[in-house]
């Protein structure tokens, strides 16, 4: 199952750390992609709890870049899961085929689903009970406002739209238990939220690096009673920490020192709730995914 395997990777990794793969051709320090990647997967897999390949920066390569994906997922060690940010979500016969494609072909642990159509779109993903379903809650970008936070009519009165989505993958979708959640580290205030109606849900949460969301305030709103249940995913700040052929080694440092900040943070809240003080820990306690 994906969160048994993400859990095994947090706990040897001691990494909330997802590494996100998209190369924009334009900044890479090398012409071949597959070459990049696999330069960056090497220099960060003791680090990383998972990747998380966006498909866009694939199919924007055309044919060639399919292969280069593929190519890519089989680069990734066998421990680390692989998350495709795909972002699906259709009528049932696309549905499945989308799943089919995701998981089959290109052999993907998780993906990435948008609910705007509804529980049967999400179920050709969700009734593969080994993968994992991230489902798109409130998203980093500042327009996700536009809808996500759109009052409307739920239980007798008018919760954002965000909300409502929240408690369908608690109560709901994650009959399976392989649902998960993303939501934005750049909107905190609704992360804290998302967690209060989701106690037991894993979030992946992007916005951390490029788009500015604030390390400790993410993990803060994110934490789970176990001392868990989320993953930070950065993909520019580490692929891009350098734009010489010492690419692979700036961005292990990169990861590196943000894996170190994720489980600083992390440490101090849980001194915090403890009311011990901070006390770095070499190998902290890791909460069930």
């Amino acid at each position: 199952m994906f969160f048994v395997k993400l859990r095994e990777a947090v706990q040897r990794n001691h990494s909330f750390l997802c590494v996100g793969l998209d190369p924009d051709p334009s900044l890479l320090p090398e012409k071949d992609v597959l070459a990049f990647n696999r330069a960056i997967i090497e220099a960060t897999a003791d680090l990383a709890c998972a990747y998380k390949p966006n498909l866009a920066f694939y199919e924007a390569l055309g044919p060639a870049g399919l292969e280069v994906l593929q190519r890519t997922v089989e680069a990734v060690p066998e421990g680390v899961p692989t998350i495709a940010d795909a972002k699906r979500g259709d009528i049932g016969n696309t549905a499945a085929a989308y799943a089919r494609a995701l998981f089959d072909v290109y052999g993907f642990d998780a993906a990435t689903v948008n609910p705007y159509l509804g529980g049967d779109a999400l179920g050709p993903f969700l009734e593969r009970a080994d993968k994992g379903v991230f489902v798109l809650c409130r998203t980093s970008n500042p327009g996700g406002a536009d809808l996500q936070d759109r009052l409307v009519v739920a239980d007798g009165g008018s919760r954002p739209l965000y909300e409502v989505v929240a408690e369908l993958a608690q109560e709901k979708w994650n009959a399976r238990g392989n649902v998960g959640l993303v939501v934005g580290a750049t909107y905190p205030q609704e992360l804290g939220r998302v967690r209060q109606l989701c106690p037991r849900l894993t979030f992946l949460l992007p916005g951390v690096g490029a788009q500015g969301a604030d390390v400790a305030a993410a993990v803060g709103n994110a934490l789970d009673e176990q001392g868990g249940g989320f993953i930070i995913s950065s993909s520019r700040q580490i692929l891009y920490a350098s734009s010489g052929r010492d690419y692979a080694q700036a961005a292990r440092r990169a990861a590196q020192a943000l894996r170190d900040e994720i489980n600083r943070q992390r440490e101090a809240i849980l001194a915090a709730r403890s009311g011990r003080g901070y006390q770095p820990e070499a190998d902290p306690p890791l909460a069930e995914a």
